[in-house]
């Protein structure tokens, strides 16, 4: 169990990482709630107040912080692009799969073409489930350390979910201008995050 009084802490001061300090040597320091810290075993830095110990150390309240740090077009295409790969190699497992239980050259084409529609079924049920699990995103968007949220930067619900994937309609029609609209948006938002009041999300980097 990790012991606070001994655990480590690097601060950004002025735009750069310093220590590493202890708790007793964060006392000393001007430590802001929106003061940006990490700990040992952290892939990001945090704000203070979003470190349990150090609200009670300091006497700092949570707050719900919006987020200032949006996933790129760039970003969200190759997470998509990965997903449908994933999802193309499951494709592939069950043709195989059908082409050893079914018999005749016109019956595996048929098992086939038939199975081809469920990939974007698939991806719509996952994507549902996964951006409202405590990862926040499909694996495409967990491998590129981006995530679906609410308006605040909060885990969305399933119900919200479920509405951006359906509002993806609008983003695809007409000629895909409602993912384009992201270059237009000041927070990246395509018109289905817009329609389900989400963001896209990705980690902050100092």
């Amino acid at each position: 169990m990790e012991d606070e009084n001994t655990t480590k802490y690097t601060v950004v001061a002025d735009g750069k990482p310093t220590g590493p300090y202890d708790m007793e040597s964060l006392k000393k320091l001007n430590i802001l709630p929106g003061t940006f810290l990490r700990k040992p075993g952290m892939d990001d830095y945090k704000e203070a107040h979003e470190f349990p110990e150090l609200r009670a150390l300091f006497g700092f309240s949570f707050e719900h912080t919006v987020p200032q740090y949006f996933a790129s077009f760039d970003q969200r295409l190759l997470a998509s692009v990965i997903d449908y790969f994933i999802l193309f190699l499951l494709y592939i497992f069950l043709l195989l799969l059908a082409f050893i239980i079914v018999e005749g050259k016109e019956e595996r084409i048929s098992a086939g073409v038939l199975m081809l529609p469920l990939i974007p079924v698939f991806k719509f049920i996952y994507g549902v489930f996964a951006e409202s699990s405590s990862a926040q995103g499909t694996i495409g968007k967990r491998l590129l350390n981006i995530k679906v949220t609410d308006l605040k930067g909060q885990k969305i619900s399933s119900s919200r979910a479920l509405t951006r994937n359906l509002a993806k309609v609008l983003s695809v029609l007409p000629l895909f201008f409602g993912y384009l609209y992201s270059f237009l948006n000041k927070k990246q938002q395509c018109w289905h995050d817009i329609a389900a009041n989400t963001l896209v999300i990705k980690d902050r980097l100092i």
